[in-house]
């Protein structure tokens, strides 16, 4: 696949500073240079390594992306258990740095540039949006410089798929001008994997965009344009040197970053105050009950499971089907709230649960029955019931037969094994 610099010299386009005026003088005499910073409202900022196109935007700290804040002043403690790094529940919001790429391509390899990093920040009294921008490739250097001193007073960056994108191709191009980067010194909070723990039960697609809309209540303009479309339209501009075009891509890149931090606020509350926070779907608080169960958070993630069931339990005819949990979903639920009542030695909690799973022919429940009434209650003629009634559900003709060889003979040796207690006790 051609790189990026292929492409260039195809265009005609000088490839590094051999040849080049000084970047100042370059720019200083670039009729396309003062176009870009008219049509941008931009400017050009000069470090030790050349010069950078710039596009500042400062937004109030009570600014809202849709219906959500951009500041957050939740408790961060839940956040860090989840990023596995305890260093962030110590930080402020100055401390986070949001980030957000537009490249050459989506391979990620040496030949992909990053030609414009969004980067924002809460200052002061603001939210400080940068978008840095490679007017020229050669132009890389102080990119990346302006870039580096922007995120120099952050701690952490939080990102959308960063991890697997944005902070590797950031990384690999430092690393080719024999730099350190700095996004190793800074813990990494990438936002897509908790969007998908939190939302894949309802929301089918979890792209940024997609969550402006349902979880944020945000609409872009008709300015945005399609992701997939950006890198051609730097291509263009590298070909022609007509700026207007670009008003979409910073757009694009703009909301991107905006949405993130907005996203970061909405998600950090969640975890920190999940029982306080009025969710408007059941499906939600399983969700974060799972989550909390997996953190070991237990006693809230109690309370999340019987809320979320509470909701599911409700006949209200403005749920609509999509919202609710599906059966599979539901019993699931069900099971982990039950199996941590038995963790917990509170029997009296999971048996009513296990009844109602085993109403809808779930083979862990009547298992569990068995279990309960031959180990715990010595009530073995209990126990068969619900032995024998697990072995008709394996035994139905639409039961997998992958999962019927596993489970019949663990069956067939339980049923044997409570027959004979059940006649060892009618012989005293």
């Amino acid at each position: 696949m051609p790189s990026l610099s292929d492409k260039l010299k195809a265009l005609g386009v000088n490839i590094g500073a051999q040849n080049l005026p000084q970047p100042a003088e370059k720019l200083t005499h670039q009729v396309g240079a003062t176009k870009l910073e008219e049509t941008l409202s931009g400017h050009f900022l000069k470090n030790s390594q050349g010069t950078t196109f710039v596009v500042d935007t400062h937004y109030p700290l009570d600014y809202h992306q849709g219906k959500v804040g951009l500041l957050t002043s939740a408790r961060l403690k839940m956040l860090s258990e989840w990023v596995g790094d305890q260093k962030i529940a110590d930080m402020s919001p100055e401390s986070f740095a949001f980030l957000d790429t537009e490249t050459t391509g989506l391979s990620g390899g040496t030949g992909t540039y990053a030609f414009l990093i969004g980067a924002a920040r809460f200052e002061s009294d603001e939210f400080h949006l940068a978008q840095f921008f490679m007017n020229d490739p050669a132009d890389e250097p102080a990119l990346l410089l302006g870039l580096e001193e922007f995120l120099a007073p952050c701690q952490s960056i939080v990102t959308f798929n960063g991890k697997s994108f944005d902070a590797p191709l950031i990384n690999t191009r430092f690393i080719t001008h024999g730099w350190k980067t700095p996004l190793l010194d800074m813990v990494h909070v990438d936002l897509l994997h908790l969007a998908r723990r939190l939302w894949r039960g309802r929301l089918p697609s979890r792209t940024l965009g997609n969550l402006e809309v349902q979880i944020l209540g945000s609409e872009r303009t008709e300015e945005d344009i399609p992701g997939w479309a950006i890198p051609q339209m730097y291509f263009d501009y590298i070909r022609s040197g007509d700026p207007e075009p670009l008003k979409s891509v910073f757009y694009h890149n703009a909301m991107d970053v905006v949405s993130l931090a907005a996203l970061f606020n909405h998600t950090a509350g969640l975890l920190a105050e999940p029982l306080d926070i009025p969710l408007q779907h059941g499906i939600d608080l399983i969700a974060l009950a799972r989550l909390y169960e997996d953190l070991g958070e237990l006693d809230t993630a109690i309370q999340l499971y019987i809320q979320g069931l509470a909701y599911e339990d409700q006949q209200d005819s403005q749920i609509a089907p999509e919202f609710r949990l599906s059966q599979e979903a539901l019993l699931d639920a069900i099971e982990r709230l039950a199996l941590i009542h038995k963790r917990q030695d509170n029997y009296e909690a999971a048996i009513p649960l296990w009844e109602k799973a085993a109403q809808a022919e779930h083979l862990g429940a009547h298992i569990e029955l068995a279990k309960f009434y031959e180990h715990r209650m010595r009530n073995y003629g209990e126990a068969m019931h619900w032995a024998e009634s697990a072995l008709g559900i394996v035994n139905t003709p639409g039961f997998r037969r992958s999962e019927r060889l596993l489970w019949l003979e663990n069956l067939e040796n339980r049923i044997a094994r409570l027959k004979r207690k059940l006649e060892k006790n009618n012989q005293t």
